[in-house]
């Protein structure tokens, strides 16, 4: 029996609709992925059935004592609540005494005070309350959380965390998540996968990560132009089987117009035959028009180009031994990287690591601590902030790229400035509105749209893909994929990240950075373990990278090792190095772009001696740790 069923459901926004006469059924443990354009309904129908928004007709039948829990996009408010009160709010009305009970058991009571504590003390016995009181205080450990803490102290990631605990906690038979990866890094949602995957609940989900959505979905249902259409397996196989349906509507839309101009032709001619029989025709034609009206044209696609310019110097950034402290906490240390020409590279680390921190090192913006940042020539960069504070709020969509103008010259052509925004889906109606009336996604869209009007040969990219949907995510992968320049960019979409880069450099908690090869994939290949989970009070497995500590130190107070151990402990470190450096000078001849157009026998010769060092280096580190603790 379906958990949720919605039987020709319609529902509009003004002339737009967004239900057109939709079928939909959940059943029970179903993993589903909502997907389509930004725009289509898709937060609306997870409103529709977490019962917050109403059908303009049809029926919505929900199976009786269904719980049913929604996680909105927006986060939390970040107010003076606790996240203890916060989390127990999700329970109703036992959250209530579950939190005033808390409340007093922290205060000095006299004799009232007792008493309301015994009163709730039986009411929540009743409810079975203290098996929830107990599911909170395993969430805030599972958090790593005490409770105390104001929502308001915590970051956007944290409180997108707090939100997800707080939706499974009352162990729903439906979980509704919309956008839940946004504000995560990618140990978080490593997280959310964990712990969404073991909930014995049926899912559906909305989310532009298409990892997360390939791991998690098992139908992928499309909504397009008001009508849903399911697809049992997962998202390649829903990109295949959505081209052939589109194709075979293309088709179908052809034949038709091409009947209707007949039908026009013929009505201009004039009526020869008999009135009678004409009549017949003219009413058939009448629908035909009718019915081509009603027709939502497909929404077109994104047409993003980058405007060219003269080429860069070879050297775009050199740091020799930089550290960067803010506010008295080490951020990054000891950073030696070279960015050159033509590389595509990724940054990825936890949120805090300080990715954001290295780009405005790499861009001038900060001085570091210590370290020198050197810079090539004949730069000119095109920057893409997360906090698009390059946006002004009060002008319009066209000022913010025009800045006044009627037209802007890319690529060394004039074009006017609605034409250029109406490639980046705006209509000429939204370009005059304020920028302070768009979508999240939208004001992704017009910071994309002012950053690829200008000349550029360095794309700097921090967090583009919030809020963009899969469609226009593919567009700017095969933008950036046709473009000439150094490309850097930070970003948790690990799909975004494999498909676009030659390089990633990984930022762990201590701010030490690593360089590697490949995208993110080839990360975790080479660099092994990368964190540990949002919670996890234990030690994680040392990954193998360069130590502050010197190999071979003895430590006091272990047991003595023999002479063969001993001898082999202290011949790691030369070994460590020795390894390393080769690492190191095999890295830097394939950061060379040209070093990839010679034979291909060659690359592929150097690809896998890279992987022999990175797993000699691995055993190297493992061995010296064994024998540390022999000690």
């Amino acid at each position: 029996m379906s958990l949720i069923r919605l039987d020709n459901a319609c529902l509009a926004y003004g002339d737009l609709p967004l239900l057109d006469h939709v079928d939909f059924a959940l059943q029970p443990g179903e993993r589903i992925a909502l997907v389509g354009r930004n725009g289509m309904g898709k937060s609306t129908l997870m409103r529709v059935l977490a019962g917050q928004e109403k059908l303009d007709s049809g029926e919505i039948n929900v199976q009786q004592d269904c719980r049913i829990n929604y996680l909105p996009q927006d986060l939390p408010p970040a107010d003076d609540k606790t996240v203890f009160a916060f989390l127990a709010e999700g329970l109703a009305g036992l959250g209530d005494l579950l939190f005033r009970f808390e409340e007093l058991t922290h205060q000095a009571l006299d004799d009232r005070g007792m008493k309301e504590l015994e009163t709730l003390q039986e009411k929540i016995e009743i409810n079975d309350g203290w098996a929830m009181q107990q599911r909170i205080q395993s969430s805030l450990s599972d958090l790593g959380l005490t409770g105390d803490e104001p929502m308001g102290s915590l970051s956007g990631g944290w409180r997108r965390r707090v939100a997800i605990a707080r939706s499974l906690l009352s162990r729903p038979d439906v979980l509704l998540l919309d956008e839940p990866t946004n504000h995560l890094d990618i140990p978080a949602i490593e997280w959310l996968q964990n712990i969404v995957r073991v909930a014995n609940c049926a899912l559906v989900l909305i989310t532009h990560d298409r990892r997360f959505m390939n791991d998690m979905a098992d139908r992928i249902c499309w909504l397009d132009r008001g009508k849903l259409l399911s697809f049992p397996g997962n998202y390649q196989h829903f990109l295949q089987k959505r081209e052939e349906l589109l194709q075979v509507e293309e088709q179908q839309n052809a034949l038709f117009d091409k009947r209707l101009a007949e039908e026009e032709k013929w009505i201009r001619q004039g009526i020869k035959a008999r009135r009678t029989r004409n009549e017949g025709r003219v009413r058939a034609l009448q629908a035909m028009r009718r019915e081509r009206s009603r027709r939502i044209e497909k929404r077109g696609n994104v047409n993003m180009q980058i405007d060219d310019t003269s080429r860069s110097g070879r050297r775009v950034f050199e740091l020799e031994d930089v550290s960067c402290s803010y506010e008295g906490k080490q951020v990054l240390q000891h950073v030696n990287l070279l960015v050159q020409r033509g590389d595509r590279v990724a940054l990825i680390g936890k949120n805090g690591a300080g990715k954001s921190t290295l780009i405005k090192l790499m861009l001038g913006q900060l001085k570091p601590t210590t370290g020198v940042v050197k810079h090539g020539t004949k730069q000119q960069i095109a920057y893409f902030d997360q906090t698009r504070h390059q946006l002004d709020e009060g002008q319009s969509v066209m000022d913010n790229v025009a800045e006044g103008r009627e037209t802007i010259s890319v690529n060394g052509r004039d074009k006017h400035v609605l034409s250029y925004l109406g490639d980046f889906l705006f209509t000429p109606q939204r370009a005059r509105s304020p920028v302070s009336t768009l979508s999240g996604g939208e004001k992704n869209r017009l910071l994309l749209a002012r950053l690829f009007s200008q000349p550029a040969n360095i794309l700097v990219l921090d967090e583009p893909t919030n809020d963009l949907d899969i469609e226009t995510l593919e567009l700017l992968e095969e933008l950036i994929g046709g473009f000439d320049g150094t490309v850097i960019v930070a970003s948790h979409d690990r799909e975004f990240v494999d498909r676009i880069v030659t390089s990633t450099i990984f930022i762990d908690d201590d701010g030490r950075v690593y360089d590697y090869v490949g995208g993110f994939d080839d990360l975790l290949r080479q660099h092994g373990a990368l964190w540990r989970q949002p919670g996890d009070k234990k030690v994680a497995a040392a990954a193998p990278q360069k130590s502050s500590a010197t190999p071979g130190k003895k430590q006091t107070g272990k047991n003595k090792l023999s002479y063969k151990l001993q001898r082999e402990l202290d011949q790691l470190p030369g070994q460590i190095e020795k390894a390393e450096n080769a690492i190191e000078a095999l890295q830097s001849q394939m950061a060379d772009p040209a070093f990839f157009q010679q034979q291909p026998e060659k690359a592929a010769e150097a690809t896998r001696e890279l992987d022999t060092l990175q797993q000699k280096l691995e055993r190297f580190f493992a061995r010296w740790e064994e024998l540390e603790n022999l000690e």
